[in-house]
């Protein structure tokens, strides 16, 4: 054996090993359950192989919009005052279908100049038009509009996305869905309690802290009646809710009055962490920013001895009476479970959500379908490489060996990669692993053939071999570059199943070009350097 035969079958033992590697680690027992365990912790099956839940979730962008509009009305306010222009009215004439449109009515006709300018330098993304009886329209630009639209999308994706990552489900598939309609696909494989997945991604958790003017009130009616009808400016009345269900047991309605700023809001958390307070009971403790920290301290600074309310998803959780200025730290009590408390600190830590979201579809994958599927795919990918083993033995007789062990390397090769990667393999992948199965077959063709021509044209079995492989080098790659170009467009603009079929096919297309020409040539020369010169060559 020559020596770059040599370094050659030490490179492909090499790559077997490794791969195999990839494929089962290393094994707590060398067993065939020990062996299959191995497997299935490296490999990761998908929805409709491992079973789980698949939602589609559409968000309600125009929340964000709404938000965004609210602090455009604050800025408005304070720039007016600043430059005391009068005015009688700023309303959103339709939060719910056009929340980008403010009104501002009464302005005088003098101070339009100093509107437009307000508008041109502390609202740079809205539009400013001139109305009837000295009202004006201000609304969002539609790129603006456009723009913050597609970043509540993305948020709400990266803020779902680390909420089930905490969660511990494995391989979860995320992602925008539709084409502009602001709609998210999740695929959550093996996922045992569904209820509490949706409950966790739906929940905005927006936390505020704000201060408390007044209440519990049993209804709005007392809460106006103790204020003669007439609500402070300011302020606003907020519905109290416990996520242990406190006011159930009152049997009614909790209301307090609250101011309409916040001293501190849940992007100036740092960290949040679920814990027990001096009664042994679970309660969430959270830090701040150094900045939200200092913002907190001067609030609580200036108002010791009067209450703060803790507002979660616009309900206030619970008011408490500020002792002595608070700077960096903060406890939320309820009557919790570890659960609740943990799932609180959870959604907390991720961020709140820009926007509502709302489920348009769910289905749940059982086990055993995931079981039927993985048996039925199986099957089809051993039967189908057995008769082409099969065929490529009686056609080509010795040479077919040859095909057989590329075939074989070839597989080991794609199932390592899915180890090593830690991609998620489904149906559709299985499928792909199938069409890998059937180019390399067609790569070994193309070299046999021209082998074969070069043999009945009178060539020796080492010229023939030499000039098959050059001459069918060319058509090989160009088979599988075109193919893989095809593959690789599936995974942009496919979804999870047909993404995974891309991964799979392209790999796998990478691989073969490896098995089909190098391994299968050097097979060829270790055959043909043991053979005693005019030998014929067994291809068929």
């Amino acid at each position: 054996m020559n020596k770059n035969l040599g370094w050659k079958l030490a490179l492909i033992i090499g790559t077997l090993l490794f791969f195999l590697f990839g494929i089962v680690g290393v094994p707590n027992n060398w067993s065939g359950h020990g062996l299959l365990a191995a497997i299935q912790q490296r490999i990761h099956l998908g929805l409709d192989l491992k079973g789980g839940t698949h939602l589609i979730l559409q968000v309600q962008v125009n929340d964000a919009v709404k938000v965004d509009s609210d602090n455009a009305i604050e800025r408005l306010k304070q720039d007016l005052r600043t430059h005391k222009i009068n005015y009688t009215e700023i309303t959103q004439p339709d939060p719910a279908n056009n929340p980008d449109k403010i009104v501002l009515k009464g302005v005088p006709p003098e101070s339009s100049s100093d509107l437009r300018s307000i508008v041109s330098e502390r609202l740079p993304e809205y539009n400013l038009a001139s109305g009837a009886e000295n009202s004006w329209t201000i609304s969002m630009k539609p790129q603006a509009l456009a723009e913050l639209k597609n970043r509540a999308v993305s948020q709400a994706i990266e803020t779902i996305r680390n909420r089930i990552d905490q969660l511990g489900v494995t391989e979860p598939v995320i992602q925008e869905h539709g084409l502009g309609q602001y709609q998210i696909l999740v695929q959550l494989p093996g996922v045992d309690d569904p209820a509490r997945v949706k409950e966790i991604m739906q929940s905005t958790a927006m936390l505020e802290i704000r201060q408390a003017l007044g209440g519990p009130y049993s209804s709005e009616q007392q809460a106006l009646q103790e204020h003669n009808g007439v609500l402070p400016p300011d302020a606003v009345l907020m519905k109290g809710k416990s996520i242990g269900e406190r006011d159930a047991e009152t049997g009614g309605e909790t209301w307090y009055l609250i101011s309409r700023s916040s001293a501190v809001t849940g992007r100036d958390l740092r960290t949040a962490e679920a814990g027990r307070d001096e009664n042994g009971q679970p309660d969430v403790r959270f830090t701040l920013t150094g900045e939200g920290g200092r913002r907190f301290y001067a609030f609580t600074s200036a108002h010791v001895g009067e209450d703060l309310a803790v507002v979660l998803d616009n309900k206030v959780q619970e008011k408490a009476v500020i002792k002595e200025p608070i700077r960096d730290t903060g406890v939320i009590n309820g009557r919790f479970t570890e659960q609740q408390a943990k799932d609180l600190a959870m959604i907390l830590r991720s961020g709140a959500l820009p926007a509502g979201i709302k489920y348009l579809e769910e289905r749940t994958v059982g086990p055993s379908l995931g079981t039927d599927s993985i048996r039925a795919g199986v099957r089809a990918a051993v039967v189908g490489m057995l008769a082409v083993l099969i065929f490529m033995l009686a056609y080509y007789r010795g040479a077919g060996i040859n095909a057989d062990v590329a075939l074989i390397l070839n597989l080991i090769i794609l199932l390592g990669f899915l180890g090593f990667s830690g991609a998620t393999l489904t149906l559709p992948g299985i499928a792909g692993v199938i069409l890998t199965v059937g180019m390399g077959v067609d790569s070994n063709v193309l070299i046999f053939e021209r082998i074969r021509e070069e043999l009945r044209n009178g060539k020796t079995p080492p010229s023939a071999v030499d000039q098959g492989f050059s001459h069918a080098w060319i058509t090989i790659v160009d088979t599988h570059v075109t193919t893989i170009i095809s593959a690789f467009i599936l995974f942009i603009f496919g979804t999870g199943p047909v993404r995974g079929f891309a991964v799979t096919l392209t790999f796998g297309l990478l691989a073969n070009l490896f098995t089909a020409v190098f391994v299968s040539r050097v097979i060829f020369d270790y055959v043909l350097s043991r053979k005693q010169r005019g030998e014929a060559l067994s291809i068929g």
